[in-house]
């Protein structure tokens, strides 16, 4: 079992729906309404897993998930997003990012965060985080996006 789970996401829907895939797994839920607020939680909560939103404000999920990466490194993030984009992919994997899961594919959560928790998190033969890597094959001239 996962002890905590912090959900951000501007979209209060989508924190709920979230809560509903995930809430069997953790003893504690806790929702932000931005990066900013993730990372406020993040500094009291102490929490396994962070499910982060890319497209928020003021905070995004990007620079919301380098500071949670860099302050508190046993915290695993997973981007929940609509955007496919494989930039974006590489962006979230350089901010320390361990999974990317599509919104349309949410209720393969569950599977990806425990599948996680078995391989150890972060490690890198984690299958999660080479298909991250996999899909970021991107030149590294290209300008990070704002």
């Amino acid at each position: 079992m996962i002890a905590k789970i912090v959900i951000a996401d501007d979209d209060a829907r989508m924190r709920q729906m979230l809560r509903q895939i995930v809430s069997s797994l953790a003893s504690a839920v806790y929702e932000a309404a931005d990066g900013g607020e993730a990372v406020a939680l993040c500094a009291v909560e102490r929490p396994d897993w962070v499910l982060m939103d890319l497209r928020m404000k003021p905070m995004d999920g990007l620079r919301a998930t380098t500071q949670i990466s860099a302050r508190f490194p046993k915290t695993r993030i997973a981007i929940v997003t609509q955007y496919d984009d494989l930039e974006l992919r590489g962006e979230a994997l350089r901010a320390g990012a361990c999974a990317y899961i599509l919104k349309e594919e949410i209720l393969k959560l569950p599977g990806v965060l425990l599948g996680e928790l078995k391989n150890g998190g972060t490690n890198p033969d984690s299958s999660t985080l080479r298909q991250l890597n996999k899909t970021s094959a991107k030149p590294q001239t290209q300008e990070p996006l704002k």
